[in-house]
C-alpha cells in the first residue's frame, strides 16, 4: 500500500514537471514572451550603417543552378561537402565539372599550370542555395533575345579556332580580352561576380560618396549620394548614383563603355546592386540585371560576402609586356602561314 502510494506521488510530481516544461515553452493567450533579439548593424558618423571594410565574395556557388539539381534550392550539409570537393578535384584537372557535367578541354593560348594554391574559390554560400541567382526561381539566366543569341554564334563563328588571348587573322587590341589588356577585371564588374581569385573588395563611406576598391585589377567606382542625375557618357565601369532605402545601400548604375563580366551583356544594362550588412560578419550583396536587348526578362543573384582582413596587391602587368607579346606571336604565325600557303600554289 505504501508503496502504491508513493509511486502515485512520483507519478504526480512527474506530470506536474511536464506542465511546467510545457509551460514555459509555450506560454499561454494573453501572457508575453520576449522578442527574438535583432541585429543592429554599427552606425557611421551621419547615422546610416556601417558598410566599410573588406568583404570576400569568392564562393563555390555556380551563378547558376546546374541541370542536374533542377527543382533542388538548397543543399544539405554533407551534399555541400560532396560539391565543394568535386568542384575543387575539377579545378585541378579531374576534368568533369559537377556544374555543367562537361569534360574540360584547354583552348589555344589558356594558362594551363594553375591548381588549387593559387586559386582562392571559396566554400558555398552560407545559405547552401545550388545558385547565385534567386530570380527566376529555377536559378538559371533568363535566354538571350533573339537577336542577342545571332549576335553569339557570330561572335564564336568569327574566333573558331582562335585561342581564348589571341586576335583574329588580322585582328589588333580589340579582340583581346579587357582584363588580359589590364582595362578591367574579369570579376570586379559591376557586377562583382565570384570568380578565380581577387574575389576582395573594399568599402569606403562619407556622407557624400561611397567608393568601391576592387583588388582585381584595382578597379575604384566613386558613386555620388547626393542625388545627382547620371550623366550621359559611357564608362568601362558604368555610371553609379546611390541613395539609401532603410539601412540598404543601393547603387544604381547604367551607362556601360561595352560588355561587363555578366555572360552575353551589353553596354545598354541598367545594374541595380544593393548591399545590405546583416550580421557583424557579413555583407549581403545582391544585384539586378535588366537589358531587354540581351535577356528576354530582368534576374536578380545574391552572394552574402564574408569580413575579410585586408586588401593584397594585384599588379596586372599584361598590358605592359603580355600585348606586345600576343601581338608579335600572332604577327609571326601569320607571316609563316602565308608562306606556307604560296609554297603550295
Amino acid at each position: 500500500m505504501r508503496r502504491r502510494s508513493l509511486a502515485s506521488f512520483a507519478s504526480l510530481l512527474i506530470v506536474i514537471g511536464s506542465v511546467s516544461v510545457a509551460a514555459g515553452q509555450a506560454p499561454t493567450a494573453g501572457e508575453k514572451t520576449k522578442p527574438a533579439k535583432v541585429w543592429t548593424p554599427p552606425r557611421t558618423a551621419d547615422g546610416r550603417p556601417d558598410l566599410q571594410g573588406v568583404w570576400d565574395f569568392s564562393t563555390l556557388t555556380p551563378m547558376e543552378r546546374p541541370k542536374d539539381l533542377a527543382g533542388k534550392t538548397v543543399l544539405t550539409d554533407d551534399e555541400a561537402k560532396e560539391f565543394e570537393a568535386a568542384r575543387l578535384r575539377f579545378e585541378d584537372r579531374d576534368r568533369v565539372d559537377p556544374v555543367t557535367g562537361r569534360t574540360a578541354q584547354y583552348e589555344r593560348g589558356q594558362v594551363v599550370p594553375y591548381n588549387e594554391f593559387w586559386y582562392e574559390r571559396g566554400t558555398v554560400i552560407s545559405t547552401r542555395r545550388t545558385s547565385l541567382v534567386v530570380d527566376p526561381p529555377d536559378g538559371r539566366i533568363p535566354a538571350l533575345t533573339p537577336e542577342a543569341e545571332k549576335k553569339r554564334v557570330q561572335a564564336a563563328e568569327a574566333r573558331r579556332g582562335v585561342g581564348a588571348d589571341e586576335p583574329r587573322p588580322g585582328g589588333w587590341l580589340e579582340d583581346i580580352s579587357y582584363p588580359v589588356r589590364c582595362i578591367m577585371g574579369f570579376n570586379s564588374g559591376p557586377p562583382m561576380t565570384p570568380s578565380a581569385y581577387n574575389n576582395v573588395f573594399q568599402l569606403f563611406q562619407t556622407p557624400q560618396y561611397v567608393v568601391i576598391l576592387n583588388e582585381m585589377i584595382h578597379s575604384s567606382r566613386i558613386v555620388p549620394l547626393d542625388g545627382r542625375p547620371h550623366t550621359n557618357i559611357r564608362q568601362w565601369a558604368g555610371d553609379s548614383r546611390g541613395h539609401w532605402e532603410g539601412d540598404t545601400l543601393v547603387v544604381d548604375t547604367i551607362n556601360f563603355h561595352a560588355t561587363t563580366s555578366l555572360r552575353g551583356s551589353s553596354p545598354n544594362m541598367h545594374l541595380v546592386e544593393r548591399f545590405t550588412r546583416t550580421d557583424a560578419g557579413t555583407l549581403l550583396y545582391e544585384f539586378t540585371a535588366t537589358d531587354p536587348t540581351t535577356w528576354t526578362k530582368p534576374w536578380t543573384a545574391a552572394v552574402p560576402m564574408r569580413k575579410a582582413s585586408n586588401l593584397h596587391e594585384y599588379a596586372c602587368h599584361e598590358g605592359n609586356y603580355g600585348l606586345a607579346n600576343i601581338l608579335a606571336f600572332t604577327r609571326q604565325k601569320e607571316r609563316a602561314e602565308e608562306e606556307a600557303a604560296r609554297k603550295k600554289k
